[in-house]
This record gives C-alpha cells, sequence and structure tokens, in this order.
C-alpha cells in the first residue's frame, strides 16, 4: 500500500495491487505501468516517482481506452500515513490532477451531512 500525495502535501489516495483508491477506500481507478486510467478506462495521468499523480497540460498525443479490469475489493485504510516527501516544484506544462480536476477524483457522497 503507497500513499499518494497532492503537491501541498496532503494524503489524497492509495495505490494497491495496481488500482488508485481515495482516502476513504472508493476506487478511483487502474495503473498500467505508469499511466493511470479511471474507472471507465479514460486516461488520467502518469504516477511520478515522488508518489503524485500527475498530467501534461497538453497531451500530444491520444491515449487510447483501456479496458477496466473488474471492480477490486475495498482496501483497508490505514488511519494515517507518514507526511510526505518534499514536492519538487512543477514545471508549468505539468499539472497535480488532485489540484487541477478534483471533481473526477474526489468523491463527496451526496447524503453526506453538510458541514454547519
Amino acid at each position: 500500500m503507497i500513499p499518494i500525495y497532492r503537491t501541498d502535501g496532503d494524503w489524497v489516495a492509495i495505490y494497491e495491487n495496481g488500482h488508485l483508491f481515495n482516502t476513504d477506500g472508493v476506487w478511483l481507478g487502474f495503473v498500467v505501468g505508469r499511466e493511470v486510467f479511471d474507472t471507465v478506462g479514460q486516461y488520467l495521468g502518469f504516477m511520478s516517482d515522488d508518489r503524485r499523480l500527475l498530467r501534461k497540460r497538453t497531451l500530444a498525443r491520444k491515449i487510447p481506452h483501456m479496458d477496466p479490469p473488474p471492480k477490486p475489493n475495498r482496501p483497508r485504510i490505514p488511519a494515517t500515513f507518514p507526511l510526505s516527501p518534499l514536492m519538487r516544484e512543477l514545471p508549468h506544462h505539468i499539472i497535480d490532477m488532485f489540484e487541477e480536476y478534483p471533481e473526477r477524483l474526489l468523491f463527496i457522497s451526496e447524503t453526506r451531512p453538510d458541514m454547519e
């Protein structure tokens, strides 16, 4: 189980056995090599060496749609993970998917009560 961090250092996901899960254990997608695809097989980005989900701002080529594997079982998520390593600043042509497109990755239940 490998923690995935956002550029600001927050722990936002888990990588385990070729799959990406959010901190609640909801399946976000799967990983082929370093390429990450969502649950329907659309390209999300790539896993960096410093445990971030990154993507080029503009893609030079169209990444083919992948057939998703069967939905994996929900992992047992630990209560905490170590603090993130120091993150390098990203060049302008690379974005952090958890910062730029959180709506594609972070699920907030409609049934969860609003914060007061």
